[in-house]
């Protein structure tokens, strides 16, 4: 009897729940356009590829953006949870320590492990308290300017740090300076005092 008409299944929207975040939806395939912000997912079932349209990609996987698709591709390294991009790691799994974006089993010479991660070693004498931030003060003013700079340092301490302490210090600096917000208007007869 009738030679019905062959529906096309890859350009139509499904209704299920598994299409709701597609653009375009495929029976047998799911998603196969996402929307613009979201990343295509595809996870292989057998001889087939099953797609999801997904805000960040799984652990393995990096969002890579393109001009009409974006998508989420494998990390390289079957040892990495996380990665930024194919060759480089930001997560390790368990068992692996993070290192200049590469998952190793030992940290090498001259690091230490510091929880996931490999941390270059650092002077063995822990420092001393911060002292509080210095007046904020832009060429030596302090009021006129929107923005001006701050600093604040540390000396030797040694305060009985235990090694726990000293490894949570990791390469710790002996200054820094920061952004800081001034008075634009000078108070009245100060044109932005030089600090002594």
């Amino acid at each position: 009897m009738g030679s019905g008409v062959v529906q096309k299944q890859s350009a139509h929207r499904e209704t299920s729940e598994e299409c709701r975040s597609c653009l375009e939806c495929s029976r047998d395939n799911g998603c196969v356009r996402c929307p613009e912000r979201l990343f295509l997912f595809l996870q292989r079932e057998g001889m087939s590829h099953h797609g999801t349209c997904l805000h960040a990609c799984p652990a393995g996987h990096y969002g890579q953006r393109g001009k009409d698709i974006n998508r989420c591709m494998k990390c390289r390294s079957s040892d990495c949870e996380h990665c930024f991009s194919r060759d480089f790691c930001t997560r390790c799994k368990p068992g692996f320590q993070l290192h200049k974006g590469k998952c190793l089993t030992r940290c090498p010479e001259g690091t230490f492990a510091h929880h996931t991660d490999c941390l270059e070693d650092c002077l063995p004498a822990p420092l001393g308290e911060w002292s509080d931030w210095s007046v904020c003060l832009h060429d030596g003013a302090t009021c006129g300017f929107r923005w001006g700079k701050q600093t604040r340092t540390r000396g030797d301490g040694h305060s009985g740090r235990t090694s726990k302490e000293k490894a949570a210090s990791l390469c710790p600096s002996y200054s820094e300076t920061q952004k800081c917000r001034m008075k634009k208007k000078c108070p009245t007869g100060e044109r932005g005092r030089k600090e002594g």
